[in-house]
């Protein structure tokens, strides 16, 4: 199960795939291409998809879709009590900089409880986690306008520079080009 969710200004392209042609096992966010956006829009525009021009734009979208690589904003959900709570609380206020230990006093249980929990959950540390949501609310906060260093302070980043190092690293451009 997956949800979505859209901020700011949004317009959207659906695209049903059967079969799982991209052979994907979860959901997940891929980098788009500029002929990748034209493709899809295009084609989600198309009332004649069974035609051969319409059935050789879906290849070359497919074939697009296959080359396009995952971006790592991800955060996904607990299912242990004690680990949702920590979970709540960071996604309520992602600046919230204190460690699994402080937390874990308030969800009831240790840090190295959480960080097995972080592990064998989520299939990433406690950092690599709290990483992904900081990232997750900055793109909302981005989408509604907000300044790029507003958005690094409301995220927890220390400094503007900082966050912008992560994004750039994790997503592939920099917040400003987002905006």
């Amino acid at each position: 199960m997956h949800s979505h969710r859209a901020y700011g200004v949004t317009r959207l392209h659906f695209l049903g795939l059967k079969q799982n042609p991209l052979k994907l096992h979860e959901p997940t966010a891929l980098a788009v291409s500029p002929l990748l956006r034209e493709l899809l829009i295009a084609y989600t525009e198309r009332t004649d998809r069974e035609t051969p021009a319409g059935k050789r734009m879906r290849s070359v979208l497919l074939d697009q879709l296959a080359t396009a690589s995952e971006r790592p904003v991800r955060v996904p959900a607990a299912r242990d009590p004690r680990l949702a709570a920590v979970c709540a609380t960071l996604e309520t206020d992602p600046s919230d900089a204190r460690g699994l230990e402080a937390l874990g006093r308030e969800a009831g249980a240790s840090g190295r409880t959480l960080t097995r929990l972080f592990r064998d959950e989520m299939g990433m540390t406690f950092p690599q986690w709290r990483t992904q949501v900081r990232l997750y609310h900055a793109l909302r906060l981005l989408a509604e306008g907000q300044p790029v260093t507003a958005v690094a302070l409301r995220c927890g980043f220390a400094t503007s520079s900082a966050f912008i190092d992560v994004f750039r690293r994790s997503l592939g451009h920099t917040p400003g080009s987002y905006l």
